[in-house]
């Protein structure tokens, strides 16, 4: 099993800034990537930015450039920088993580933390 707990989130003006961190715990060679997914009041989870073991990073059209996905592999944590924040950012935030079970693929997910950008 892998655990995953979320931090960082908040309450910021449009244009600021937050950075929110995913601690995982537990099985942790399972995990082949991870990422950073959100909800948008009344809206689908919809993916954010992942980051494999590779270090190789993907991002969603409308965070590129404001948003920097990043591991820290000794600490066991993953972090998004979230720059020039705004409204439209205002979601729960997801940390989640990809990993083998043997022949099967497993996904874990964190409690999720409140981002909201005000105008």
């Amino acid at each position: 099993q892998v655990q995953l707990v979320e931090s960082g989130g908040g309450l910021v003006q449009a244009g600021g800034s937050l950075r929110l961190s995913c601690a995982a715990s537990g099985s942790l060679f399972r995990i082949t990537a991870m990422g950073w997914y959100r909800q948008p009041p009344g809206k689908q989870r919809e993916l954010v930015a992942t980051i494999t073991n590779g270090g190789t990073t993907n991002y969603m059209h409308s965070v590129k450039g404001r948003f920097t996905i990043t591991r820290d592999n000794a600490e066991n944590t993953m972090y998004l920088q979230m720059n020039s924040l705004k409204p439209e950012d205002t979601a729960v935030y997801y940390c989640n993580a990809v990993g083998k079970q043997g022949v099967l693929t497993v996904t874990y997910w964190g409690q999720g933390t409140q981002v909201t950008v005000s105008s």
